[in-house]
């Protein structure tokens, strides 16, 4: 991670993770009677899982992901702007928002069909 994306996770950490403890700046669950420093806080690299499988795969914490992992396939969706895994290289949309879109695109083609 650059020092930009190490910043952001520290920060993605202390509004979110249920794990870390603010007033000590540790970790909860790898504290076993005595105060141990939050691992991912320290380095840069990934190591913490509960991070890397939960904060990450937050909303909040996608767009970091994408940063960190590079990842090509992660698109911003035309509509919402949320960030979501193409496909193919001609998606667009997210899959909430593909629905409403195709119903809209729908609705269009059969009024022009129509008249």
């Amino acid at each position: 991670m650059s020092d930009k994306q190490h910043r952001s996770a520290c920060a993605l950490i202390r509004n979110l993770c249920s794990n870390y403890d603010r007033s000590t700046g540790g970790c909860l669950l790898l504290d076993r009677g005595e105060i141990v420093q939050c691992p991912q806080m320290i380095t840069q690299s990934l190591v913490c899982r509960f991070f890397r499988d939960v904060l990450l795969e937050d909303r909040d914490g996608r767009a970091l992901k994408a940063e960190i992992m590079g990842d090509d396939h992660l698109k911003s969706c035309a509509v919402c702007g949320q960030p979501f895994r193409a496909i193919s290289n001609r998606a667009k949309y997210c899959a909430k928002c593909s629905k409403k879109v195709k119903n809209r695109q729908t609705a269009e083609r059969m009024r022009k069909y129509r008249g």
